[in-house]
């Protein structure tokens, strides 16, 4: 027999778990950006599948109110984005989130988010450039870097044109990073559709193609589902049960089958079982609502806190007593949000309870 194997080695996958308490009351004007699970969503800047997945007595609570966005699909040159009007428009005044075609560790890519442009180009780009940037791992040769990060901050009032360390970004724009590229585009201003529909906006010279991002409703009944009463959240701190549940979500959000309660495959060909974290399990029917698109952390952040008060709304009193389920025990109420990003390298999951109680994942590879 062969020992055949990979010579490189292959990067391990990291999953940090996190248990929080986010505060009884969250001004959705003034929402903090350090406190889990808010962090975690604005650490993941763009996304292209957000999933939510609930019990389908709580989806009735929030489909009358689930949130859409709409993005660009636009061909600009980066020297388009340092033009006055654009600028000025979008980004000195205005808040615009935009990303451009490319693989990152492969591609010459390029996004800007909050005012930030960040570049990522490989050294011979980054050389005729000439503009100050820091090398990153590539999984390359160790002492020999291969690509760099260049990064601007645009909100700067040294950032205009005239001033010197604008100039030279100009001119690497326009003489170095000429190509015209695909992006995609999306504007805080919720006049922004309209204006671009009347071709009212800066960005209407460019022949922008618009996305709407509208959830897709998937019902799953008769789901089996572990229960999670207040004392087993503890229990979820082992590394075992706390990568169980996760899975579990994950399979939620794939609508497999070994999670019917109906479901009788053979043990020869899947031995997967749905995991029992303390409480028991039971049968309820469940919703998966997804969007797919362009999804910024704002977004993400109206979704979470719009589902939170819609469902929680009510205290899940019956008669001045908790809900309950068939065998007695305290029904919990909860929901599940997770958001895969660009690249298919970074995904985050965290489910919210009633009682105020959060559990967050990255999963970063």
């Amino acid at each position: 027999m062969l020992e055949i194997h990979r010579t490189d080695p292959i990067p391990d996958t990291k999953i940090y778990f996190t248990h929080s308490t986010i505060p009884s009351y969250i001004d959705p004007q003034n929402v903090s950006t350090k406190k889990q699970p808010f962090a975690t969503f604005n650490k993941q800047h763009f996304s292209h599948t957000v999933d939510l997945i609930l019990p389908e007595e709580m989806y009735e609570l929030v489909r009358q109110n689930l949130a859409t966005s709409t993005y660009a699909r636009v061909h600009m040159k980066l020297s388009d984005i340092l033009e006055a009007e654009f600028l000025g428009t979008y980004i000195k005044q205005g808040n615009i989130a935009m990303l451009s075609e490319g693989r990152p560790l492969v591609d010459n890519c390029f996004e800007l988010y909050e005012g930030i442009l960040r570049m990522e180009l490989d050294r011979s780009t980054y050389e005729k450039c000439g503009l100050q940037g820091t090398p990153i791992e590539d999984g390359g040769k160790k002492h020999k870097k291969q690509r760099w990060i260049v990064t601007y901050d645009l909100r700067l009032p040294s950032m205009k044109h005239g001033k010197s360390g604008f100039g030279r970004l100009e001119w690497a724009c326009k003489n170095v990073l000429d190509s015209s590229l695909t992006w995609l585009w999306w504007n805080a201003n919720p006049s922004s559709r309209e204006a671009l529909e009347g071709k009212r906006e800066a960005l209407s010279k460019h022949a922008p193609f618009l996305h709407n991002v509208e959830p897709s409703v998937i019902k799953m009944p008769g789901v089996l589902v572990p229960k999670i009463a207040e004392k087993d959240t503890t229990l979820l701190y082992a590394q075992d049960e706390s990568l169980e549940l996760l899975e579990y979500l994950h399979l939620l959000g794939l609508q497999s089958p070994r999670l019917d309660a109906k479901d009788d495959i053979s043990d020869w060909l899947s031995r997967y079982e749905v995991p029992d974290l303390g409480s028991g399990i039971a049968t309820r029917d469940i919703v998966c609502v997804r969007w797919k698109g362009f999804v910024t952390p704002a977004f993400v952040r109206d979704v979470f806190l719009g589902i939170r008060k819609d469902v929680f709304k009510s205290k899940g009193k019956v008669n001045g007593t908790q809900d309950v389920d068939m065998d007695g025990a305290e029904e919990r109420k909860w929901f599940a949000l997770s958001a895969q990003g660009f690249g298919s390298k970074n995904v985050w999951t965290t489910m919210q309870f009633e009682d105020r109680e959060t559990l967050t994942w990255e999963v970063e590879s």
